[in-house]
């Protein structure tokens, strides 16, 4: 015979919490990727179908091609306008460096700070070259 072990619990309503909360993350992120990836082929898909019906007949009217180019440019556009509605990352991140989307009383990182932060200089630089050699 082998003993079992004693039968779980219901979960705890945290447990729900914490999978509801992390599901309604699931469905936001999914739903941003649903419209991005739906307004990249709607911009840039009759381009590249009229593209290949001009490689192949030569019967695509240069004002039709050049209206569906713009099209895509257009999309392109509306990126940096989608991201930031939808991903609050990205507003933070855009906030901290662009004077017109930062709050009052946050202050603007310093060049120095930037670079110090992306280089590899510092103390720590300094041990790991020791540790190499």
């Amino acid at each position: 015979q082998v003993p079992h072990a004693p039968s779980q619990p219901l979960a705890s309503s945290e447990s729900r919490r914490f999978t509801n909360k992390h599901s309604k993350k699931a469905v936001k992120a999914s739903l941003t990727l649903g419209i991005l990836l739906g307004m990249f082929f709607v911009a840039w898909l009759p381009f590249f179908v009229t593209n290949v019906a001009q490689a192949v007949c030569g019967c695509v009217p240069a004002g039709f091609f050049d209206v569906l180019t713009w099209l895509g440019y257009c999309n392109s556009t509306m990126n940096p306008i989608i991201y930031p509605l939808f991903m609050r990352d990205f507003k933070r991140a855009m906030g901290k460096f662009l004077p017109c989307c930062r709050r009052s009383g946050e202050p603007r990182p310093s060049a120095i700070s930037l670079s110090m932060r992306n280089s590899n200089s510092g103390p720590r630089a300094a041990a790991s070259l020791r540790n190499v050699l």
